[in-house]
């Protein structure tokens, strides 16, 4: 072997070297906090973490809801990475709940907030009070107020409609284009479930011999949903398809079809939590889509910690944040379900 060809050799290997000792002592650092190992070697150089602690405010809907309470984890799982101390205000899945939640918030000093809104236009006065203290506001999967209204730092949330539109899409297709459906929606002042429904209505309206039966609103609440499939099961004897706006109404509504006899009717939700993502593997349900919990609360830590270290700005020219984030997640499929379910192991979508 040539010096040459020797000395190459030993500078790959000092190379190598010198990486696994940076991920090592990263592993170490972050290890402390009890974070997955992965992660804290994909984050070697911390990039982005802030330098000195944060205090962060968060609420979404509520955390009766399995999405957004994997929401609060990954909040928190990327508050440790960054050096943010996560407090959340629960939205308890009611407006006025949520609203005298927001009020505390507001009353307080914090470094950034993020907040997903039950409803439309239910919490802009306290909003707007941080905003004009100067705390960069983060909004969540739906809308505090439209986005020409309020000057919130970004907006990260998925594509709704497309949402709605390719779950129902594929029910429309398991049925063979023609017979009775129905929906079953989240809270109607919540701007993610109204995509969901034009989505749902887009499909169906190019279809003639769909016929849908009921579009009731369920609020996210399994037990309303409940109550409300046990009326539609007597009253409907034939029922071929059902889209809910998210996996806990749809697997809530299965328990109250297994135990009608009503199994054959196909089913299709929005967020591929993992029970769902379990229930389209064995095929209680039809389809599912992944509404990236994850990757929403976790985008919020960041944006936020971009703005406060940072003095990030909203714009579409980086290095700012843009105003409006698409956050994108597949149609959940038998081929891609583990994966999925990994994925949300590391709260990375």
């Amino acid at each position: 072997m040539s010096k040459k060809s020797d000395s190459m050799s030993q500078s790959r290997r000092e190379l190598i070297r010198n990486a696994t000792l940076s991920a090592t002592a990263a592993a170490a650092a972050f290890g402390g906090l009890g974070l997955n190992p992965l992660m804290s070697a994909a984050l070697a150089k911390e990039a982005g973490r802030s330098p000195r602690p944060l205090k962060a405010a968060f609420s979404n809907a509520g955390l009766q809801a399995t999405w957004c309470a994997q929401g609060k984890r990954a909040a928190e799982y990327w508050g440790n990475l960054f050096n943010v101390d996560v407090t959340w205000f629960d939205g308890q899945l009611d407006a006025v709940k949520q609203r005298s939640a927001i009020d505390n918030m507001a009353s307080q000093k914090w470094d950034f907030v993020a907040i997903q809104a039950f409803g439309i236009g239910t919490l802009t006065a306290p909003v707007n009070k941080m905003i004009d203290a100067g705390i960069p506001v983060i909004d969540m999967d739906t809308l505090i107020a439209p986005l020409d209204q309020i000057n919130v730092l970004t907006f990260l949330a998925p594509d709704n409609e497309f949402m709605g539109a390719s779950v129902t899409q594929a029910l429309v297709d398991a049925i063979g284009g023609e017979g009775k459906m129905i929906m079953t929606q989240g809270a109607l002042g919540h701007t993610g479930a109204q995509g969901r429904a034009r989505g749902f209505k887009s499909v169906v309206s190019k279809f003639p011999k769909i016929e849908v039966l009921d579009e009731q609103p369920a609020d996210w609440d399994v037990t309303k949903v409940a109550r409300i499939w046990e009326t539609l099961l007597t009253k409907y004897p034939k029922i071929d398809a059902a889209f809910f706006h998210n996996d806990d109404m749809a697997l809530a509504a299965y328990n109250v079809m297994k135990a009608k006899g009503r199994t054959e009717i196909k089913i299709g939700g929005v967020d591929a939590m993992p029970p769902a993502i379990q229930a389209v593997s064995d095929g209680r349900m039809f389809a599912t889509v992944r509404n990236p919990s994850s990757r929403i609360h976790g985008g919020a830590i960041v944006a936020g910690v971009d703005a406060v270290i940072n003095g990030a700005k909203t714009g579409d020219e980086l290095p700012n944040i843009p105003k409006h984030i698409i956050t994108d997640g597949p149609v959940v499929t038998k081929a891609n379900a583990p994966g999925m379910a990994w994925m949300q192991e590391q709260f990375l979508i």
